[in-house]
């Protein structure tokens, strides 16, 4: 018992959800990556991963159901042919013998079927559902592995794959201390994930990618990796490349040019969404979104993977350019491709455009093209709900529970086939007028008789169907009734403000202008419930004065000028709830995050 005390008294416990992992206690030390801060990302993967296996065992389920309805015509089949007792036994004329014949043929194969059938039983013919095999490509410190070993019932096993030799160690060290339940489900493996993924095809119920910056190299073997119908994970925190502060790098890595709205981050969603597509394309795969997150500082989707050829023709129907008013809010969509009837036959073909003039039709400006990105749904409904009932039935079992079930209950409430957003306090700003209600507004697109809703990407954020020539008529009644002071005849305001509306808006409150959430006065919002909220740094990275904003002033100055005690640096447990959202989350100010730099440029750093 002194050795194993020994041993761990450089080490601190951490407890997340059922799982336990041990880190060591100086803050230098920056070897394994551990980010606490991820917390609402594995409580988010945990529900997911969750509603999939249950999904799963209703799909085989109804599978069995059809088989045996078929088995069942097949019998009935044997019992009214022509030799049956319902059989024709009449005299024939010349004209029916070929007829007879036919039927006759036909019989004696539904009786060979039926003799199949009777031989071997229905339930040795079905194939039996396997428990599902989990891959983390990313292992790292090792967390996420054990927690869904032992969160999620139902999983053979999960594979726990990274090639950093100091990682890998440090999760058997995290697996063996959380005893058998773990051991017996979890195989680590030192190794470069994207060769194992790919010699290891079509092996992995759920593939889960949690990266340090783009996912991107990793996406090619990955989507080769899952089985059909199988889950893939992926998470995305390059952020600034997404949101288009670098274009050209996004180009480089997702193969799309961002534009800079006020939508960047749902863009950021549809932009890794669509670049999953084209790797899954490649190998006569595709991709069905059930959940797509922009969430924290990251964005996370959860795709079903598919093959088949013909769906694969469809995707250009899913791909949009985006053309972006330099000036105002406007955006326009326009679809990469249409569907062309030809002899009953239903084609792709290339879309046509432009959609749009070469100014804006409000303001007169250029317009900038970014794109392609996917303009399909991005979340099923079915599954959100799905999900968040899952949730709330186990809300003790999620550490960040009041995060994961404010968002999930936010985008259960979004138009889910209305791609983009616009922010209604950048377009009154466009117009430089006082901002009406959320209510007044959403009231009077609906009363023009246009859907609306939120988003969870932005508590200010609009979706709606209603075309933007509808939403300025909206804003010049606004106007109209609220006036504003005389702009520049050069403005975009003016210009926009000149015209006269075509539609009188109705702004008389509506009940439907409320979502649901908001009328039981649920949290869809919450801030972050700590300070330096964020990504953190690599781990193996030198702690300098110049990571205060990431890491805080105090943790800094403890780097330093050497690692405090455990006693003085008054770390808080990751599963204790804050008192700004009840939720969890280790104090990151006074315990740093611990992220790893590899030693070349293609071993790239992982997070749990």
């Amino acid at each position: 018992m002194e050795d194993v005390e020994d041993k761990l008294k450089d080490y601190e416990i951490v407890k997340e959800g059922e799982a336990e992992i041990i880190i060591h206690k100086k803050i230098a030390t920056n070897e394994v990556f551990y980010n606490p801060v991820q917390i609402h990302n594995r409580d988010m993967s945990v529900a997911v991963l969750r509603t999939f296996v249950t999904k799963r065992k209703e799909e085989h389920k109804a599978m069995m159901d059809k088989r045996g309805r078929a088995h069942d015509k097949v019998g009935q089949g044997k019992s009214s042919g022509p030799n049956g007792e319902n059989g024709s036994t009449g005299q024939h004329d010349e004209t029916n013998v070929v007829a007879e014949k036919e039927i006759k043929k036909v019989a004696d194969q539904v009786e060979d079927l039926s003799n199949k059938a009777t031989k071997t039983p229905l339930r040795k013919v079905a194939k039996e559902l396997k428990a599902p095999i989990v891959l983390e490509a990313l292992a790292a410190s090792g967390l996420r592995s054990i927690r869904y070993a032992r969160e999620v019932d139902g999983l053979e096993k999960v594979v726990a794959l990274d090639i950093d030799k100091a990682c890998i160690e440090a999760c058997k060290r995290n697996i063996k201390f959380n005893g058998a339940s773990a051991m017996s489900k979890i195989e680590p493996h030192l190794t470069d994930a994207r060769v194992y993924m790919l010699t290891h095809p079509k092996e992995f119920d759920v593939v889960d990618i949690d990266p340090y910056g783009a996912p991107s190299i990793f996406l090619d073997s990955a989507v080769q990796a899952v089985v059909d119908g199988g889950l893939l994970m992926c998470t995305a925190t390059d952020m600034a490349v997404l949101c288009g502060s670098n274009a050209e790098v996004c180009h480089s890595k997702y193969g799309c040019f961002p534009t800079k709205g006020k939508y960047n981050h749902e863009m950021a969603l549809r932009i890794l969404l669509a670049n999953i597509e084209s790797h899954a394309n490649r190998y006569k795969r595709y991709i069905v979104p059930v959940l797509s997150v922009s969430m924290d500082f990251y964005i996370r989707v959860f795709v079903r993977v598919f093959t088949s050829a013909n769906e694969v023709k469809k995707t250009p129907l899913k791909l949009s350019y985006v053309y972006q008013c330099v000036s105002c809010d406007s955006f326009h969509l326009q679809c990469v491709g249409r569907t062309v009837t030809k002899d009953n036959t239903v084609k792709c073909a290339p879309g046509i455009g432009p959609v749009v003039p070469q100014g804006c039709s409000a303001c007169g400006k250029k317009l900038t093209m970014g794109g392609p990105i996917w303009s399909g749904p991005m979340h099923d409904q079915e599954w959100v709900v799905s999900t968040l009932a899952e949730a709330k039935s186990r809300k003790d079992r999620y550490p960040a529970y009041n995060k994961i079930a404010s968002v999930l209950t936010t985008i259960s409430e979004e138009l889910h086939d209305i791609p983009l957003y616009f922010s209604l306090h950048n377009i009154c700003a466009n117009v430089k007028c006082t901002s009406p209600s959320a209510v007044l507004f959403r009231s009077a697109v609906i009363n023009a008789g246009y859907r609306i809703s939120g988003t969870h990407a932005n508590p200010l954020g609009l979706k709606t169907d209603a075309p933007w020539d509808v939403i300025w008529d909206i804003m010049r009644c606004w106007v109209k009734n609220h006036p504003v002071k005389e702009q520049p005849h050069d403005s975009q305001a003016a210009a926009i403000l000149s015209k006269s509306p075509k539609l009188e808006a109705n702004f008389s409150r509506v009940a439907s202008a409320i979502s649901r959430a908001q009328a039981k006065k649920i949290k869809r919002f919450l801030p972050n419930p700590e300070r330096h909220w964020g990504p953190k740094i690599r781990a193996g990275r030198k702690i300098t004065s110049k990571h205060a904003s990431l890491l805080g002033p105090d943790v800094v100055n403890r780097a330093i000028n050497g690692a405090a005690s455990t006693k003085d640096e008054n770390v808080a447990a990751p599963n204790n709830p804050t008192p700004e959202t009840g939720g969890t989350a280790t104090n990151g100010e006074d315990e740093p995050s611990t992220k790893r730099q590899k030693n070349c440029d293609d071993r790239l750093s992982t997070e749990p």
